[in-house]
């Protein structure tokens, strides 16, 4: 048998130490993270940042559990919003949904509406395979959908199957926003053109005189239509792009 040389060994534990310095640990930024400007949401052990809408604290239903943000009990959680609040920017987090679970993850939010979709656009979050709601994870909800995906004929679908950790990556900037999920870009849009105001009041939307009107807002995190879990959830602000 033929063994790895010294040099080899030496070269292959300094490419893991090196890897390994690469991979930052969960719920923390590393530091070209905080060069580029992003702020973390969820430090994995409190609920500091984030209450419930138009309401001090959270709800019990919302849980901290192992360096995630959990929805456990969605009869008794609500909506939650971020305590700051955001114009144009890129979110990046990681959502672990129930089976046949829904949520969302809704901006420009404002105090104005009785509810965090009466103002704010909704990523939607979903289990695909089950969730009842036709309105598919990563869709803009009610609004815009991924294209046809060539290779089995049905519409776009990068989610993984419940249980596993998925990647979301949404930009909201004046010149366009872009949906991804695990590294798949769906489509893209621009808030306020004509194509967008368009869609809106063919929506259900259209009937809500304050939907999608500030360019500003609070992030909302859905929390009373089933068991989701978040973690790894950093912002870096654009300004005025």
């Amino acid at each position: 048998m033929k063994f790895p040389s010294v040099t080899a060994v030496v070269l292959a534990l300094g490419l893991l130490k090196i890897t390994a310095a690469e991979v930052p640990a969960i719920n923390s930024l590393t530091a070209a993270d905080k060069s580029a400007g992003w702020q973390l949401l969820f430090d994995g052990q409190t609920f500091s940042g984030w209450h419930n809408f138009k309401k001090d604290g959270i709800r019990p239903g919302w849980q901290i559990k192992e360096g995630a943000l959990v929805c456990a009990d969605p009869h008794k959680a609500g909506d939650i919003v971020t305590t700051a609040q955001f114009d144009w920017f890129e979110l990046q987090l990681d959502y672990n949904i129930s089976e046949a679970g829904n949520s969302g993850i809704i901006f420009h939010v404002t105090e104005a509406g009785n509810a965090v979709w009466a103002t704010g656009p909704e990523f939607q979050l979903e289990d695909n395979a089950k969730a009842v709601d036709k309105q598919r994870c990563g869709w803009l909800y009610g609004l815009y959908q991924p294209p046809l995906d060539p290779k089995t004929g049905q519409t776009l679908d990068a989610t993984k199957p419940v249980g596993e950790w998925n990647h979301v990556r949404l930009l909201i900037s004046r010149a366009k926003c872009e949906h991804e999920i695990n590294g798949v870009k769906y489509f893209e849009y621009v808030l306020g053109s004509d194509d967008f105001n368009t869609r809106v009041a063919k929506s259900k939307f259209g009937k809500m005189p304050l939907f999608a009107k500030s360019d500003s807002g609070f992030i909302a995190l859905q929390g009373d239509h089933g068991s989701v879990s978040f973690r790894n959830i950093k912002i870096r602000p654009i300004a005025g792009n």
